[in-house]
């Protein structure tokens, strides 16, 4: 395993800083996703790591000793990238052995080895196939299997799921947590896709602009974003996002916007006024039918997806704003009905003008 260590690391592209003053530490064993939009850094930091780009500042430290001058084949790493990358003109084993070949392993253990991780990832009956009679997703796990072969202390993966489906998402994500588990690896994930994220990491790094934005475990990422941009990238469907104000009454404190007038919790008792955007996830909005509720906003679209459904409300807003609810039963709501709506009081965020959360301490 490795413990990877990054200090002060900054990459410049000319006049543009892709990655900017980036520390962070890689625990042996953890499971890191890096995830944001494009353009933020993620694989220049990968691959920088990896070796195949030279950081303009910075160390990167792999179990204590710095790297940056070896070459990518000395660090002891495996890559998987977002093109799987393998030669047509041999079969699946020999893809796989490739890199075992170059190190001069004798040709026994070679056989041993391939077949050993090609069961591993359940292709071992694809051994003789050419790339070109696999499926994205079994061509990607002749990818995964050839990085395997090495044995490498880490695995780095740029994005490997991007050209697949969804089911074959889902699958080959199932499949990298597994192989996680099992060999007790430290696993660098890059990817823009949040649910990914969510779904594998140990701890999820949220990168924009070059920098790291929060660092955090998926259900912190998810439960407590540091800012707006945070808690509206996370999430599917996102975080309702209300821009507003705070008001400070006889009444107490309250959030004011076209369609809102509603008393916040007591958390947010010393919220100064002024202009503010109110958070929640779709999941903390009750549908109080036939009852009193915080807001009460018409429907403009009902989604239904079987176990749930969504209905999109008017908030007066570019955005329609989003409630979850169980059942069936709901896609029977019809559109333009003015429905009661309660808001989860420990579920509400709020952030300032600039994007940063209002922390209550609490």
């Amino acid at each position: 395993m490795a413990r990877i260590e990054l200090v002060n690391l900054e990459k410049s592209f000319g006049a543009v800083k892709a990655v900017k003053d980036l520390t962070f530490t890689i625990e042996d064993g953890e499971f890191i996703v890096f995830v944001g939009p494009s353009g933020c850094g993620q694989t220049t930091t990968l691959r920088m790591i990896a070796g195949f780009e030279d950081p303009t500042s910075g160390e990167i430290r792999i179990n204590g000793k710095v790297v940056n001058d070896l070459e990518p084949r000395d660090r002891g790493l495996g890559m998987v990238f977002q093109s799987h990358a393998l030669f047509p003109h041999k079969n699946v084993a020999q893809n796989i052995e490739f890199g075992l070949r170059m190190k001069k392993v004798p040709a026994e253990e070679r056989v041993r080895r391939v077949r050993e991780v090609a069961d591993m990832v359940r292709i071992g009956h694809l051994l003789d196939k050419m790339p070109s009679q696999c499926s994205g997703g079994e061509s990607q796990r002749v990818a995964l299997a050839r990085t395997l072969v090495t044995n490498p202390s880490t695995f780095l993966l740029d994005e490997p799921l991007s050209s697949l489906d969804a089911k074959l998402r889902r699958e080959l994500r199932a499949e990298c947590d597994r192989l996680h588990q099992a060999l007790k690896r430290t696993f660098i994930f890059v990817t823009h896709d949040q649910e990914e994220a969510m779904t594998l990491a140990d701890r999820i790094v949220v990168m924009r602009n070059g920098e790291i934005v929060q660092v955090g475990s998926p259900m912190e990422i998810y439960s407590n974003p540091v800012n707006y941009f945070v808690a509206d990238f996370f999430g599917s469907p996102s975080m309702n996002l209300v821009a507003g104000e705070i008001v400070q009454g006889t009444a107490g404190t309250r959030f004011r916007a076209p369609h809102f007038d509603i008393a916040l919790p007591t958390r947010f008792g010393t919220a100064k006024p002024g202009a503010a955007t109110l958070g929640i996830r779709p999941e903390s909005v009750g549908v109080a039918i036939g009852a009193k509720g915080d807001i009460e906003l018409p429907v403009r679209l009902v989604e239904p997806l079987g176990k749930d459904t969504l209905l999109y409300f008017d908030a007066g807003t570019e955005r329609a704003f989003v409630a979850v609810t169980e059942g069936l039963s709901m896609a029977e709501i019809k559109v333009d009905e003015r429905i009661p709506l309660t808001l989860d009081p420990l579920r509400i965020h709020l952030f300032e003008s600039d994007g940063r959360r209002i922390d209550t301490g609490a």
